[in-house]
């Protein structure tokens, strides 16, 4: 047991009783003391024989403080709750010798509340006290609950959501795009996705009662299109089809893969709601168009192949100058010819030869050959490859830094500005001559009247439109200004005569160069080292 002190009090002052610890428990502490005799008002005129008796005590004694007669003190406790205000200890002191204890548990608590603890009070520890009243001791009187922290909600997916995967390499440098593993495809009854429902939390509180609120949790369902079959806990879907399964916009979506060997006179043009795999070749003059993937494990001659998702093309495309390649996804393929490609997201290549190739943000041509010759190459971020341009001096053009469809919108609405501008300087001497003529008092036949009201409607809507262009091609002047960290990466060679566009800014090459990279710089295309 703790030692501990009890005020004594008589008609002839106040004393303070001494009481030495038993049983390896703590010393008695001056500090303490003192801080409860000046709480209690009691005045000591000399602190030292206290001191001395305190620091000496080693049987119960009793001390004269004071001449001054102390009122009596009932027992009492010091209260001291945490920082977190989780957790409350008390120190119970004992009642003077005029005072009076503490009842039963109920005071205890009572005095408590008095104090504002409100919540988690341990009754078990109040009434051990009370069985032994052991006093100048810390108790753990009372405790919080820490709130219990919820979990949100997730979905685990059963395929590849990784739709800017790129296509795996050879140790030689070389791609494989034989094996690129792009289409997801699934069986009857595969299960697609599990919902793993969100976990609410619990709020805590604190031992003034005050609540401690658990975090928020995100609550999710599952997303998911035709084909697909939801379980009665609404956690799992699974296929109800052999097809293709892709995440579009947070929903699953299955769609079915139209397969077949060769595109040709035997089949005519491909069209699908889904995907489309083609084992063999895409033969010249026919189309593939779908909304799903598009797969083609041979050869594309000169054919249109359109989808709103990814094109893929295990061997490449013999453009014959007619060839179209239009995704809004991805296009991978292993070589181009003279074709038009244009995708919405990245293009990937070994070689692309007097094509036109658009691309939303890069294209990237390495591997063996990894060569740009001819033609032109067009994305927003970057363009890289191992060899630009040509010995022969094929008309090579690359530019980087401007979405490839903004440009063609700009270079479309200067065409259109140029034609309403022209109609407009048609119809407006016109106009003028007709309102000066009416000013003059000057009538007009009808027809010739209601011909003047139709110019003038016309007139009104051309200077609308010309407007709207004009606001228009300033917004994207100021986009096509804006040229971030846009550049062109050779890691090989580039040759003369080829032209590097970032921007609004060009450069032609006049003479060959090696392992390039250029940017834009004060305006300027500058070329630095790779």
């Amino acid at each position: 047991m703790n030692a501990y002190f009890q005020i004594i009090t008589s008609m002839t002052g106040t004393a303070v009783k001494l009481v030495p610890e038993t049983d390896g428990g703590a010393k008695l502490d001056f500090a303490e003391l003192m801080e409860y005799l000046r709480l209690k008002n009691i005045e000591i005129a000399d602190a030292k024989p206290l001191y001395q008796a305190v620091e000496g005590l080693v049987a119960e004694v009793v001390v004269p403080v004071s001449i001054q007669v102390g009122l009596s003190a009932p027992e009492t406790f010091q209260l001291k709750v945490s920082a977190d205000k989780m957790e409350a200890v008390v120190r119970f002191y004992p009642p003077s010798s005029s005072g009076v204890s503490y009842s039963g548990k109920e005071a205890v608590i009572s005095d408590l509340k008095m104090s504002k603890i409100a919540y988690g009070i341990d009754e078990a520890a109040v009434e051990a006290y009370l069985a032994k009243r052991n006093y100048c001791e810390d108790i753990v009187i009372a405790r919080g609950k820490e709130p219990v922290q919820g979990k949100d909600a997730r979905i685990e997916y059963f395929f590849n959501t990784d739709l800017s995967a790129k296509p795996k390499r050879n140790e030689d440098g070389t791609v494989d795009f034989f094996h690129l593993d792009t289409i997801n495809h699934c069986k009857e009854g595969d299960v697609l996705a599990r919902l793993h429902k969100e976990v609410l939390g619990v709020d805590g509180y604190d031992v003034y009662g005050a609540a401690i609120r658990a975090n928020k949790v995100r609550h999710l369902n599952l997303k998911y299109g035709r084909n697909i079959e939801l379980s009665e806990d609404g956690c799992v879907i699974t296929s109800k089809l052999n097809g293709h399964v892709c995440l579009s916009m947070d929903e699953v979506v299955v769609s079915d893969v139209y397969e077949v060997e060769n595109v040709g006179p035997a089949t005519g043009n491909i069209e699908s709601n889904g995907s489309v795999l083609v084992k063999g070749n895409v033969q010249a003059g026919f189309s593939v168009k779908a909304k799903g993937n598009v797969e083609i494990r041979g050869v594309v001659e000169g054919s249109v192949v359109e989808t709103d998702g990814d094109i893929i093309i295990a061997r490449g495309m013999n453009g014959m100058g007619k060839g179209i390649l239009n995704a809004k996804g991805r296009i991978i393929l292993k070589y181009a010819e003279n074709a038009t490609i244009t995708s919405g997201e990245y293009i990937e290549s070994e070689s692309l030869l007097h094509s036109r190739v658009n691309a939303r943000t890069e294209i990237r041509v390495d591997g063996r050959r990894g060569i740009i010759a001819g033609g032109l190459a067009r994305a927003t971020e970057r363009v890289s490859c191992k060899t630009l341009g040509s010995p022969m001096g094929s008309d090579t053009q690359v530019e980087v830094g401007i979405n490839p469809e903004t440009k063609i919108r700009y270079s479309e609405l200067q065409k259109e500005s140029m034609k309403v501008t022209a109609n407009l300087k048609n119809i407006q001497p016109i106009l003028l001559s007709a309102t000066q003529k009416i000013r003059r008092g000057e009538t007009y036949p009808p027809e010739q009247l209601q011909y003047i009201q139709t110019l003038a409607i016309t007139n009104k809507r051309q200077m609308e439109r010309l407007k709207e262009i004009q606001a228009e091609l300033l917004l994207l002047d100021e986009q096509l200004q804006s040229q971030g960290q846009a550049c062109v990466l050779v890691s090989g060679d580039v040759y003369e005569g080829t032209k590097v566009t970032i921007g609004d800014a060009s450069m032609v090459l006049k003479s060959a160069a090696t392992y390039c990279r250029f940017i834009r710089e004060k305006g300027e295309v500058k070329v630095s080292a790779y």
